[in-house]
């Protein structure tokens, strides 16, 4: 490709460039000054006919030179930008290969910025979204499969060990493995939670909402959740809140999400705060607690699908990482945005949603 385009350019730029020049000074030299010439021969009373056609095939021969080096250094020149100005194409073609075949490694040398070189950058910035998308896929597929491994190892032990007699048909092996049993079942849930988010901007049954009346509600239900772990929640809505259009369901469950993690991560006599404020066409729900808080360099990937700050937590201890990823999977289909920040034992995690 590389070089069917670079002919092309060097045709388009060189060959014609040159033949309009030179058909132009023929024309002169043919008509204009061979006039000229002929007028002054005439003026001064001497033979023209041998001594205008010298003039002529002199003109013509010389031209005709002047036009071979013209063509030939425009040709060298055009070749040398030309190739210099299509490297970068050249480097992006051998990428996509590379990349089309699993190595996200390699990046275009973006050295100008002209239009290749704005297409350059795009480029090196979509092989970077590939390479974290990759990333989390295989991170993603790795947790699965670890959530999934424990309960049936655990289900599998406890199966053998009734099947080999070694342990014995009691309530309390059976209530075993109910436990593990429900640790599948609530795993499979999260994921069609998270299949019917994926879903949700093609299933959303506006109507007419505010914010604080769910956020309310959402407290009252966890009320005990709180007092048990004995975590002062502090309330601030704005005077001037408004009611948004959205689907009431999938609001309460992205609130849910983030409630159920501010209960979670909380120590013991900590404190959450949730405040709702307007923003320009948008209002904002930000859930805000104390805590160890969030490693800096975790924070844009905690939205994330099974992604988990600390690797080693056990599903029963964090989750499987699904919740804050639905969260922005039904704000988003909303066309409306989530962030997150945490500093100084604070983490901060805010939905917007539009007006």
């Amino acid at each position: 490709m590389r070089i069917r385009l670079l002919w092309k350019l060097l045709f388009i730029n060189v060959l014609p460039v040159i033949a309009v020049i030179l058909l132009v000074i023929w024309f002169a030299v043919d008509n204009l000054a061979s006039q000229y010439f002929m007028a002054l021969m005439n003026k001064y009373d001497v033979p023209v006919d041998d001594i205008h056609q010298m003039f002529l095939t002199s003109i013509h021969f010389y031209l005709i030179w002047a036009a071979v080096i013209a063509v030939v250094l425009a040709f060298i020149l055009s070749f040398v930008l030309t190739r210099k100005v299509l490297r970068p194409l050249s480097q992006m073609t051998i990428i996509t290969r590379e990349v089309s075949a699993g190595n996200y490694s390699l990046r275009a040398d973006v050295r100008s910025r002209d239009e290749v070189g704005e297409l350059g950058e795009a480029f090196n910035q979509m092989a970077d979204n590939l390479e974290q998308v990759e990333q989390l896929r295989k991170a993603m597929v790795s947790d699965v499969a670890h959530e999934l491994r424990t309960p049936l190892t655990n289900l599998r032990g406890y199966l053998e060990g009734l099947n080999d007699g070694v342990l014995p048909p009691s309530p309390a092996t059976f209530a075993m493995l109910q436990q593990e049993n429900l640790r599948l079942v609530d795993l499979v849930s999260d994921l069609q939670q998270l299949a019917r988010a994926d879903a949700a901007k093609a299933f959303l049954k506006r109507e007419s909402l505010l914010l604080s009346d769910l956020v309310s509600r959402l407290l009252t239900l966890h009320q005990l959740n709180f007092h048990s772990k004995k975590i002062r929640v502090e309330t601030l809505f704005s005077t001037q809140e408004q009611n948004v259009s959205a689907d009431q369901d999938k609001i309460l469950q992205a609130l849910q999400n983030l409630l159920d993690n501010a209960c979670k991560y909380t120590p013991r006599r900590g404190w959450v705060k949730i405040t709702i404020e307007p923003l320009h066409k948008a209002m904002k729900v930000t859930f805000e607690n104390s805590g160890e808080g969030i490693a800096k360099k975790d924070i844009p990937f905690i939205f994330e699908r099974f992604f988990r700050a600390d690797r080693s937590r056990s599903r029963d201890g964090g989750g499987a990482g699904i919740g804050l990823a639905i969260t922005k999977e039904l704000i988003e289909a909303h066309q409306g945005r989530v962030g997150a920040e945490s500093r100084d034992g604070v983490t901060r995690i805010w939905i917007e949603l539009p007006i």
